[in-house]
């Protein structure tokens, strides 16, 4: 809780907001009051105490009730605090008379910090953390320069973007405006906290530069996610309406687009709103264009409207930042590790099982005795899956790509299975194996550990049908804006289905069969198979 004398110089008040907070008690006219949760006072700095001639002690461990605030000529106080609780108002501008009897006038603002959204946001991140663990080791900490490139290039540069030039202009957008705009969110904080306003604004004409910059970059933003909306709602662009996009997953990215709409909108209200950034007139090439809205209203209530939207803005923030951990928008911050750990090796080379490489090696190898003991270490070790038949058979790179995916549906349209109407979906294959990873951290939440639930990746969430109709042609890969590998995940599904299961498909089955009988996919007699010379 800050208290401020609102009718001192503008010249002054302007001054004062680049004070360090670090020496609040050194800026003239902000008294601050800290309570706990409870409303009981814990403590005050010194300008509280001097503006209200009152000490310390005699304030400390009191309760804001009104009988307490009264006896300590603090009747204001309490009713600010109590409407803020109850109804939200969190500024009063009112008469006080001190004890020696001078009337000034007071600025009372109620802020609350809590640690429980930015708790609820780590404990979702240790989740999954926790479950892209889960996964299988993989090294993918080689060639450290390509990597970083990687991440420069695709999760930073937004290079795959691109390729579709009206989306990913629009994104561009949307990502510029969402990382700089961030930059005010620490003068929104700063303000908050400590009871200023406008605490950088010491930076004079580089401030005033930076938040033109950002009102600029607001309206584009508005009108890149209106674009978005008219894109998948009017328009219907057919990969946003795929039968996997029901539900949820399409609401999903509505949402995000009206949660950047509000938020752009709060921050042209709030700049419009405050009378003093408006009377410099620099750094506000949008919202003066706004502020005559309240020219009729009285200064009480555009005070209020002003901190109703900085109030309204950092919950949107909070809020979105505990989304994140339900949407599709992880992306936002997966995006860097994902493109960094993505694998290097030319697309449509397969990785090696290195249970199979130990088998082979065995056999080639007439010095190894097959029969040999096994070590104690492993004896209770089960042995090695050939393929994945559930998340936990895949590797962690595999898992964080289900995490990242951005649902965008670039990898379904330029997919010739899906577009020759097969089951095959590679966005599904991603929003499935996260959904089940979900599940099985869910288990494991519950339970302490995992507990067998009687359901499998394959067969329950992805059908062999959808793996089988794959033609491994690394389409999916090559579109992905941010290097996620769908194919990986099907070809260690195939393995588990063949290796494991022999339960390949009828024409693959043949095939093998002429190889293993014919040394040749085809059925024909080795000792036929140069008639085609003669004829």
């Amino acid at each position: 809780m800050s208290i401020n004398n609102p009718f001192v110089e503008k010249e002054e008040r302007h001054e004062n907001r680049g004070a360090s907070f670090l020496h609040l008690n050194d800026v003239p006219n902000l008294g601050i009051l800290l309570c706990d949760p409870k409303g009981y006072i814990v403590d005050a700095n010194r300008n509280f105490c001097d503006l209200l001639a009152l000490s310390l002690d005699e304030i400390r461990g009191k309760h804001i009730s009104a009988d307490t605030c009264l006896k300590m000529g603090l009747q204001q106080v309490s009713t600010c605090f109590e409407d803020f609780l109850t109804v939200g108002v969190d500024t009063y501008i009112c008469e006080h008379i001190l004890k020696n009897g001078t009337k000034i006038f007071l600025e009372i603002n109620v802020g609350v910090v809590s640690s429980k959204h930015i708790g609820f946001f780590v404990k979702n991140s240790n989740k999954i953390i926790r479950n892209i663990k889960l996964g299988k080791k993989v090294n993918r900490t080689d060639n450290s320069g390509a990597r970083w490139k990687n991440m420069a290039m695709i999760a930073l540069g937004q290079s795959k973007m691109v390729k579709r030039p009206i989306a990913g202009l629009l994104h561009i957008i949307v990502y510029v405006g969402f990382i700089i705009i961030n930059i005010e969110v620490i003068e929104i904080i700063i303000d908050g906290v400590f009871g200023t306003h406008r605490v950088l604004s010491f930076l004079g004409g580089f401030y005033s530069f930076l938040i033109a910059s950002f009102e600029i970059l607001a309206v584009l933003v508005l009108i890149s996610v209106s674009v978005f909306w008219i894109r998948r709602m009017v328009l219907k662009i057919p990969r946003f309406w795929n039968k996997e996009m029901k539900g949820f997953p399409k609401n999903d990215a509505l949402y995000i687009l009206y949660f950047e709409m509000v938020l752009m909108s709060l921050f042209l209200i709030m700049n419009a709103a405050d009378n003093h950034f408006q009377e410099l007139n620099v750094g506000n090439p949008i919202s003066q264009h706004i502020a005559p809205l309240f020219h009729n209203l009285s200064f009480t209530t555009i005070n209020i409207v002003e901190r109703t939207a900085w109030w309204l803005h950092i919950a949107g923030i909070l809020v979105f930042l505990n989304y994140l951990y339900y949407s599709k928008h992880l992306h936002i911050l997966l995006a860097f590790p994902n493109t960094y750990f993505a694998n290097l090796k030319p697309k449509g080379q397969f990785t090696n099982l290195e249970s199979v490489t130990k088998e082979v090696k065995m056999m080639m190898d007439p010095s190894i005795d097959p029969f040999a003991a096994v070590p104690e270490s492993d004896e209770n070790a089960l042995p090695e899956k050939f393929g994945a038949s559930d998340v936990t058979d895949l590797n962690w790179v595999q898992l964080m790509n289900a995490y990242t995916c951005t649902e965008c549906g670039r990898c379904t349209s330029s997919c010739p299975a899906n577009q020759t109407g097969k089951e095959l979906s590679p966005r599904a294959i991603m929003m499935k194996t996260r959904d089940r990873l979900e599940e099985v951290g869910e288990n494991i939440n519950k339970n302490g550990r995992f507990i067998d639930d009687g359901k499998q990746l394959l067969s329950n969430y992805i059908t062999p049908e959808e793996i089988w109709a794959c033609t491994s042609c690394n389409a999916c890969v090559e579109e992905c804006p941010v290097n996620i590998d769908p194919l990986s995940i099907i070809i260690d599904l195939r393995r588990y289905l063949v290796m494991e299961k022999s339960a390949a498909s009828q024409e693959l089955n043949m095939m093998m069969t002429n190889i293993e009988n014919n040394g040749a996919p085809w059925q024909y007699n080795q000792m036929d198979r140069l008639n085609w010379k003669d004829e």
